[in-house]
């Protein structure tokens, strides 16, 4: 049975909250906390959360969505550490997620023979999959603060590039038959920059950003993760057909 859920635009809103979610409580931690423990705490929060989602039998709203916020928050940090912890430049730090991620899809194609999100039912497929999903967090952070901060658009009009840029995988499968496995990848690695841009636009007070506060953009940003979640898990829109079949039947 598939391990994750089906591509609905409940999957991309939730994906979007997620993204902007990591960034602000990451960013939240790392600034109440000593960063040792704050990123320590990240990684057991990770851990613990892929441990749960890989002893499922079957996707589950609540486990999946937890795995994902999670790596959202872990690989913020991780992304960060390159920067803050050893003083690499985003530019150096985005072009390393990028060979880590292209180096993931290489070995799973070779592996597995597709990069579908449809066919992760084994093992695996999805030790694969959830290798990628935390290479995309980690590579959008880095791209996000790298537009924000290096090229200095700034946190709102990194926002706008981005939200430009989500537009061209969109436009190439609906318009101009792109391949599938391709635009969804292409989106899922936008959404990172997009979704942190977003938060940082929201909570920061450099760079033009609002001065929400990382802590209030992170808790209203769970609330409405929770309210969707809880959504899918009532009515299972986001199950495969066949899937939800079996876990009635």
């Amino acid at each position: 049975m598939l391990r994750v859920p089906e591509i609905t635009v409940y999957f991309w809103i939730i994906k979007a909250l997620s993204t902007a979610m990591g960034e602000a409580t990451s960013d939240y931690l790392v600034h109440v906390l000593h960063p040792v423990p704050a990123v320590l705490l990240g990684f057991v929060g990770f851990v613990a959360a892929l441990a749960l989602q890989f002893s499922m039998r079957r996707y589950l709203a609540w486990t999946y969505w937890f795995a994902v916020v999670m790596v959202g928050v872990f690989g913020t940090m991780a992304a960060d550490v390159l920067h803050v912890g050893f003083g690499v430049p985003y530019f150096a730090s985005s072009a390393f997620y990028a060979a880590a991620l292209l180096a993931v899809f290489v070995t799973w194609q070779k592996t597995e023979k597709t990069l579908s999100i449809h066919s992760v039912d084994t093992f695996r497929r999805e030790a694969f999959y959830w290798a990628t999903v935390v290479a995309t967090f980690a590579l959008g952070t880095a791209v996000g603060d790298l537009t924000a901060v290096t090229f200095h658009l700034g946190y709102f009009y990194s926002a706008v590039f981005f939200a430009g840029v989500i537009l061209i995988p969109a436009i190439g499968y609906r318009w101009f038959d792109w391949n599938s496995i391709f635009t969804f990848w292409f989106a899922y690695v936008v959404t990172r920059p997009l979704g942190a841009s977003v938060a940082d636009w929201l909570g920061k007070t450099t760079s033009g950003g609002l001065g929400w506060g990382d802590g209030r953009v992170a808790l209203g940003l769970t609330a409405m993760i929770l309210a969707f979640v809880a959504y899918l898990a009532v009515t299972r829109k986001d199950v495969h057909s066949g899937h939800a079949l079996l876990a009635t039947g």
